[in-house]
């Protein structure tokens, strides 16, 4: 909701970042991030990996492998911005990060320059450089590590809310201004540090994995998931859960992005014919360009899920404190009321329903002002296959709403 309502205020409060500062005390970065890994093909695959250990080790109700995955996270970013320069974890690691990133885009704010003048006239470039002395050049104050040149700067993708620009222009012209949620990805300029969304491939695969992956995270919660994996346990003729688990990952994440959105592309090629702007598009840059229209909804796959984790358990703050205050020999609150839990369900599945209604609404809306700028004069040819796909997607959330939620279980492990 801080995502949807405000901005990436979770990179913002992020607690690793003490750990960057630590590392910076400890070891001065001298290496530069590889050429080769400058992109988002590490973090998806980091992404995909944490959504597949927190069904397969049972995250959700093991402290002791959640321990282990911040340790590992700390440690992370220890090495990680102990050796390289910038702020190469965040940029092209964190893979938390990299989901904060893509839900940030439909945030009402962002940090952008107030004036494009004040930009054009400033020499010194502090918002991106950092602003030094003016004798030694030493850096008393960072500018941007994620390489986002503020006037060039468009949407909040790679910008953690950090606000070191801010501090470092010495004009005061730049700040947290309000926007229209989702406009970024309604347009594709060259971005700073980034440069066309149509041309990112890895950050088209990075949305897929957050569309795609809220339906498979939500799947797992629900009856029918344990009558598949019992199925495909007794067609491999196998008892460990692993290689279950990957088939019903590829088929969530692989498989049916590939056939929807190959679809969508083929059928849009077909029907529009020569009534492109700007030229004829290729068949997987057609892909990547559309996919991003996904966002909406997948974020509001994940505001539902989450969300009715969130409102059925709204109450139980207080039991908790209650036990927690009692533990300690000192019951001032009276004895812990587990019968406290949260909003009914009835009320909460409205909830649901209304997130789901909004991220198909946005990503219509997107899709809409993709297919006017590509095709003007067949605008709903060109609309029609990928508001075909976001239907089908939207099906299937409201599908996995209405299933009976279970305990959390496997049908090895009972």
């Amino acid at each position: 909701m801080v995502l949807l309502c405000a901005g990436n205020f979770f990179c913002l409060a992020c607690p690793f970042m003490l750990v960057r500062q630590l590392a910076r005390r400890l070891f001065k970065p001298r290496f530069n991030w590889p050429r080769a890994l400058r992109n988002k093909w590490l973090s998806v695959g980091l992404f995909v990996l944490i959504l597949f250990t927190y069904e397969l080790f049972n995250l959700w109700s093991s402290p002791w492998w959640t321990a282990w995955l911040i340790i590992s996270y700390f440690l992370a970013v220890l090495v990680v911005d102990g050796l390289f320069k910038h702020a190469s974890f965040c940029k092209f690691v964190c893979p938390i990060g990299q989901f904060n990133f893509i839900a940030s885009t439909l945030s009402p704010f962002e940090v952008k320059v107030r004036e494009q003048d004040v930009c054009t006239r400033c020499h010194t470039k502090d918002c991106i450089r950092g602003r030094r002395e003016p004798v030694s050049g030493l850096v008393t104050i960072r500018g941007c590590e994620l390489a986002l040149f503020q006037p060039s700067k468009v949407g909040n993708m790679d910008c953690t809310f950090c606000l070191d620009c801010v501090h470092a222009c010495p004009h005061d012209n730049i700040g947290i201004l309000s926007r229209l949620p989702g406009s970024e990805l309604m347009v594709d300029p060259i971005r700073s540090g980034i440069g066309y969304f149509s041309r990112r491939k890895d950050l088209a695969a990075l949305v897929i994995v957050f569309t795609f992956g809220a339906l498979l995270n939500a799947f797992g919660m629900v009856s029918p998931v344990y009558a598949v994996e019992a199925w495909l346990g007794r067609t491999l003729h196998v008892s460990n859960e692993a290689p279950v688990l990957g088939i019903i990952f590829a088929f969530f994440l692989i498989l049916q992005p590939l056939l929807l959105l190959g679809f969508a592309a083929w059928a849009m090629r077909s029907w529009v014919g020569k009534a492109w702007a700007g030229g004829h598009r290729a068949f997987l840059p057609l892909i990547v360009r559309y996919t991003y229209a996904l966002v909406p909804l997948g974020f509001g796959m994940w505001l539902a899920h989450y969300g009715f984790h969130f409102l059925t358990g709204l109450y139980t703050i207080i039991p908790v404190t209650q036990s927690a205050i009692a533990s300690l020999g000192w019951p001032v609150l009276g004895e812990p009321r587990w019968t406290l839990t949260g909003l009914p369900s009835n009320i909460v599945q409205v909830v649901e329903l209304g997130f789901l209604a909004l991220g198909f609404a946005g990503s219509l809306l997107v899709i809409h002002s993709l297919a006017e700028e590509d095709c003007p004069g067949k605008s709903l040819r060109a609309f029609v296959p990928w508001a075909a796909v976001s239907t089908l997607l939207w099906i299937a959330s409201m599908w996995l709403i209405f299933q009976p939620m279970e305990m959390r279980a496997t049908f090895m492990n009972g």
